[in-house]
């Protein structure tokens, strides 16, 4: 499960800084405990600031979850950056953009926060809280009749700054005029309870459950918590006792008064309630802490220990009990219990590494290897060649030519077994600067990502997994890599084709449709190159003869009559370059012209009409054509045995699944259309083969699943 723990330190990323800063800040070493604990427990934890840029942040650590997947969530410990009410603004914000979070709703915490309105609450349920009065500035009338000694605190602070016990008018006002100045704050003022301090540490919800009261023991000094006691500065050290020294009735009295003022404040989760016990046996409750700290020192962390919750277990049972009040007592849902074990094994694996998979995406999408860059294809191979090594496979030599096209075996062998295809290089001529990788909340960006590598990390990440429990061995797996994708394989079809021969089924990983589409039907498509050459005229030559380009220009515009949207054929021209010298008007031009077709009888006569159109009938002007790539169409029968298999995986785990036809060609139409194809099992794309090229990021996920659970129960 994914887990950002967000905290406020060192930031002070806002628009502008202005009113009370915030003074409260978790010390670097309890974050990284807490870290380190959450990890423990199997979650994927980063930490963030808790400014302005954190939403952002978050929609690239958590894209949206797949069904079963325990959702991400936010660890709150953010006391806000500044102005009032500064507790809420980070719930506020998770509650705006739909992200669950450990910890009470931003209205709790402004209450909590502010400790006038919680006395009102109290008094108003009827629970017991010393009497007290609010003065908002020194010289303030007393007008309620309270006894010495009283406390003073700022109205909305914690940690106990500005606490104080005072015990006449001069003391209380010098009191309130430093919280005054310091604080820019009105004052509460509250009778001081001789006696004991206790709190109890509150867990849950629906029920929520009491810890064991801890008891604070001061020594010498002032009989209260001070804040250079909480930061160990005083030269005094505050004794805890855990339990507390009460009898059973005080303690489940005082655990009662608890959580009645947790359910009065509507926390949630966590909190931690303060108390002092007079010389009577009667509780008061001071404050309520809804962000009880969870440093190893803490009251709240003292008493888990003492129900048996290491600092461990503590930080996941407080996932543990938000993931509950979100989702149920189930998080994985809608899932059939007989699922066998190394199938929930397999979902485990790449739902819990969702971060090494996207990190792996980011480095192989960071290596160019467009089709023309040998470099950059050498580079894929090698690291290709160290992987699949890592993972048992060897190289094929009567299916690899070490030009275009390479095949690895698993150790079971490739004999009627699976054959995953998947192309390495990036069709189309660099130009400018390399798509930059970069993410959002439901899309991952860069280059190549989704021509070729969504398909290769779904790929590796499925083949890792199998790996990992022991099942990749057994298996009869083909890969067949090839580099000339942008060339319509002209180089690498033949060794595909043998190869195909030897297999039961076949997988292609070129990206799908969203909504978890995989392709069945794709049109084939042929390319020709077009050269119309004529006489260099002159600019206004008066002549009867066609310059070149009007010439082109004339016979392109007869194509539009060829393409037939019912018959499925399309004719279009792709590129157009003139040549001319200095003012005169053009002597070449050149072009290519693109058939898509579902029939091939239908292509055929489109060529044929092609060629008939650019027959040079006009004085002075030559055509010539020349086919340069020719793919065919990929057409499969409905019943496809791999598409019923993980259809029926996908409805057993809830992951979205459907079929789509598509216009482009590739690889898949040169398998033999007797043998089961699948084509578009990589993550769905958009802005293919354009600067915006992008993969859906939650389907890199569902597509890694989807084939590993296919190869394991094959």
């Amino acid at each position: 499960m994914k887990i950002a723990i967000v905290y406020n330190r060192e930031s002070q990323a806002v628009i502008n800084l202005f009113g009370t800063l915030n003074r409260e800040k978790y010390g670097l070493e309890t974050i990284k405990n807490i870290k380190e604990a959450l990890t423990a427990g199997g979650h994927q934890v980063k930490t963030f600031e808790g400014d302005k840029n954190i939403i952002s942040k978050l929609e690239k650590f958590m894209p949206s979850v797949i069904s079963g997947e325990r959702p991400g969530l936010v660890l709150n410990l953010s006391y806000g950056i500044q102005g009032k009410g500064r507790y809420m603004h980070v719930p506020g914000i998770l509650e705006m953009l739909g992200i669950p979070y450990v910890g009470s709703g931003p209205e709790t915490h402004a209450i909590a926060l502010d400790k006038i309105v919680t006395k009102m609450i109290l008094i108003q349920k009827g629970l017991p809280t010393p009497k007290f009065t609010v003065m908002d500035k020194p010289d303030s009338d007393i007008t309620d009749n309270l006894r010495y000694p009283l406390i003073v605190k700022p109205k909305a602070e914690a940690v106990s700054f500005g606490l104080r016990i005072v015990h006449n008018e001069e003391e209380l006002r010098e009191g309130v005029k430093t919280i005054y100045d310091t604080f820019n704050s009105s004052t509460l003022v509250e009778e001081f309870i001789e006696g004991r301090e206790v709190n109890v540490a509150l867990l849950g919800n629906n029920p929520v459950q009491a810890l064991p009261p801890v008891e604070l023991v001061f020594g010498d000094g002032p009989q209260v918590y001070t804040y250079e006691d909480k930061k160990n500065i005083s030269g005094r050290k505050v004794e805890k006792i855990c339990p507390a020294p009460l009898s059973q009735e005080e303690t489940q009295g005082i655990q009662r008064l608890a959580i009645d003022t947790f359910e009065a404040l509507g926390c949630y989760d966590s909190a931690r309630v303060d108390f002092r016990i007079d010389k009577d046996g009667n509780p008061y409750i001071l404050e309520v802490n809804s962000m009880a700290s969870l440093g190893a020192d803490g009251s709240f962390v003292f008493a888990a220990k003492q129900i048996g919750l290491n600092y461990v277990d503590l930080m996941n049972k407080l996932v543990e009990v938000a993931c509950e009040r979100y989702f149920g007592p189930y998080i994985i849902d809608n899932i059939s219990e007989d699922v066998p074990d190394k199938t929930m094994d397999l979902f485990n694996i790449i739902t819990q590494n969702r971060d090494k998979i996207e990190a792996e995406l980011k480095t192989w999408t960071n290596i160019p290897s467009w089709t023309e860059d040998y470099v950059g294809i050498s580079t894929v191979l090698r690291r290709l060649e160290d992987r699949l090594k890592q993972m048992g496979l060897r190289l094929v030599e009567d299916y690899t030519n070490n030009n275009s096209a390479w095949t690895w075996e698993t150790e079971a062998g490739l004999k009627d077994g699976l054959l995953l295809v998947l192309p390495i290089d990036i069709p189309g001529n660099r130009s400018g600067f390399p798509i930059p990788y970069r993410t959002e909340q439901e899309w991952i960006y860069g280059e190549g990502i989704a021509v070729s590598r969504g398909g290769l990390v779904t790929l590796l990440s499925a083949l890792d997994a199998l790996k990992e429990i022991n099942n990749l061995d057994k298996k009869k797996i083909a890969i067949f890599l090839y580099s000339d994708e942008g060339r319509g394989m002209r180089y690498s079809n033949g060794v595909l084709k043998k190869l195909s021969q030897n297999v039961k089924e076949v997988i292609v990983l070129q990206p799908g449709f969203k909504g978890g589409k995989v392709v069945h039907q794709r049109r084939g498509s042929k390319k020709y190159s077009v050269i119309v050459e004529g006489d260099s005229l002159r600019v206004g030559y008066r002549s009867s003869q066609m310059d070149v380009l009007s010439y082109f220009i004339k016979k392109a515009e007869m194509l539009k009559d060829i393409s037939s949207w019912d018959k499925k054929l399309t004719v279009a021209i792709q590129d157009v370059h003139s040549e001319r010298y200095s003012v005169l008007l053009p002597h070449r031009v050149r072009a290519t012209l693109y058939i898509t077709f579902v029939d091939e009888k239908l292509a055929n006569e489109a060529e044929k009409q092609i060629s008939k159109i650019f027959k040079s009938n006009s004085k002075g002007i030559q055509s010539y054509i020349e086919k340069m790539v020719e793919r065919p169409p990929f057409i499969q029968s409905n019943n496809n045995k791999i598409i019923n298999k993980v259809k029926t995986i996908a409805e057993k785990w809830n992951i979205p699944f459907g079929v789509e036809s598509s216009l482009l060609a590739t690889a898949a139409g040169e398998i033999n259309n007797k043998i089961p194809v699948v084509c578009g099992f990589a993550p769905s794309s958009k802005g293919l083969y354009t600067p915006n090229e992008a993969i859906h990021r939650r389907e890199l996920i569902e597509r890694t699943l989807l084939l590993s659970m296919y190869i394991l129960e094959n």
